[in-house]
């Protein structure tokens, strides 16, 4: 395949998503179908299904390249920043940014990715890929900081604040406060007392209830 013909498959692709992503704002998820996206981006419905086979896989596209502008987002606090609380603050207020233009239809995509067995949760295996690039994001935000943990509950603090973060989403969603204020100060009050009891773990007193803690989430993930 000629560099040509790749370039155009690629801008192809990205107005097929782009379009997607329109009408789910517009129409909502439910409502929104291939046939309607292939139109409104001028292509036909069999060149809609070449590069995506279903809703789905266009919802996964979605995800990948929101994690993409979230890193590209964050990169200037991780590189500038090693305190713990304005990394992770500025980590979790970049998604918010990245994430605006998807805030209205959120709820409505809400409903389908909260099914247990759907393809669009964030803990099904088709979400993967995207789930594991944030938590190698939040894994950058603990090893770039000034936190001294113990290694055990270091090694497993990534994935726990990327489930931090899956609960401020829930929380995004439903958040109809102006500017998102209530969401914001989830985020700026809740950080301070993360920090507050990771550092806690450092104290000998506090060091069986953390060896019982990890205990317990590597035993969930077995």
């Amino acid at each position: 395949m000629t560099e040509s013909a790749t370039t155009k498959g690629e801008q192809t692709r990205e107005l097929i998503l782009s379009t997607a992503l329109r009408l789910f704002r517009e129409q909502g998820y439910g409502k929104t179908t291939m046939r309607a996206i292939a139109t409104e981006a001028g292509v036909s419905v069999g060149n809609a299904y070449y590069y995506y086979g279903s809703k789905e896989h266009l919802m996964q596209a979605y995800y990948d390249h929101l994690q993409v502008q979230h890193v590209e987002a964050v990169e200037s606090v991780l590189a500038t920043e090693k305190a713990f609380v304005p990394r992770l603050t500025g980590v979790l207020r970049a998604w918010l940014e990245v994430s605006a233009p998807y805030h209205e239809f959120a709820g409505t995509f809400f409903r389908t990715a909260a099914e247990p067995k759907s393809p669009l949760s964030p803990f099904s295996d088709q979400s993967r890929p995207a789930r594991e690039a944030s938590v190698e994001l939040f894994r950058r935000v603990v090893e770039g900081s000034d936190l001294k943990l113990p290694a055990d509950l270091k090694a497993e603090l990534p994935e726990l604040l990327w489930l931090m973060q899956m609960g401020i989403v829930l929380f995004w969603v439903h958040d109809d406060s102006k500017d998102l204020r209530r969401t914001k100060a989830l985020i700026d009050r809740s950080v301070p007392l993360v920090d507050r009891l990771l550092r806690l773990t450092r104290i000998p007193g506090v060091r069986g209830v953390t060896n019982d803690l990890v205990g317990l989430i590597r035993s969930i993930k077995a």
